[in-house]
């Protein structure tokens, strides 16, 4: 699992690195969230997970009740989740996540990413076998805290037997279906929750030279621009993990 955190560390600072780029794809989430499952944090999982994320990245209490409230009026766009998948130049296999209110412009902008690149988009699933989709949590470190007996408790919640530690934080991975089980058991035993999402994790790297790693950038930069791009995963092996 050290190589899935080197590899999340490395995208995560780029992904989210511009700010209101950031606050722009949270609102959507808590959109999403309240559409799906109701304005009361209590009372909604995905909710409850996407304000611990807004803290996270700093967003203002302010700017998350307003995206609330917004979420709760009719005349508020319906978003919709939409996955891309394909391939880059240079054989690397590039995954898009996307929430739109207009799939046909969404597909569109995506598609000329991916053809001026010298890419192309791929069915749905075609790279079902590249990534593995686990739902994450990240949470602060407790005084005489045994990770193992933890762990062999959480295994019964749908939670992988690995884990990554940085610095004060550690960081769980599990079955994406049984997210709100184990938010639910973090939270019932007091656990502080500092980040929590679904996330997809290569399950082969592949190496590219300097040059193709420069042009593969230009085409994630050019994706992420995109403001119904949520989220962009590769598996493009991080130049951190290059130069070890």
């Amino acid at each position: 699992m050290g190589r899935a955190f080197e590899y999340r560390k490395a995208t995560k600072l780029k992904r989210w690195g511009n700010m209101a780029r950031t606050f722009t794809r949270i609102g959507k989430q808590i959109a999403i969230a309240v559409k799906s499952g109701g304005p009361e944090p209590e009372n909604n999982p995905a909710l409850r997970a996407v304000i611990a994320n807004a803290k996270r990245e700093n967003m203002p209490k302010d700017n998350v009740e307003r995206a609330i409230k917004n979420a709760m009026g009719k005349d508020q766009s319906e978003y919709k989740e939409m996955n891309y998948e394909g391939y880059g130049p240079h054989g690397v296999a590039i995954f898009v996540e996307t929430a739109t209110d207009n799939t046909t412009r969404t597909v569109a902008n995506v598609r000329s990413v991916f053809n001026k690149f010298g890419g192309n988009l791929g069915t749905s699933g075609s790279l079902d076998f590249i990534f593995t989709w686990k739902s994450m949590f990240t949470f602060t470190k407790k005084d005489g805290l045994e990770m193992d007996d933890l762990i062999l408790e959480l295994i019964d919640y749908g939670v992988e037997d690995e884990y990554d530690e940085d610095e004060n934080e550690i960081t769980i991975y599990g079955d994406p279906k049984s997210f709100a089980q184990i938010q639910k058991y973090l939270e019932d035993n007091g656990f502080d929750v500092t980040g929590s999402e679904f996330t997809r994790i290569p399950n082969d790297l592949k190496d590219v030279t300097d040059e193709q790693r420069a042009t593969l950038e230009k085409m994630i930069d050019k994706l992420e621009d995109d403001e119904d791009v949520q989220n962009v995963y590769s598996n493009m092996r991080p130049a951190e993990d290059t130069e070890e």
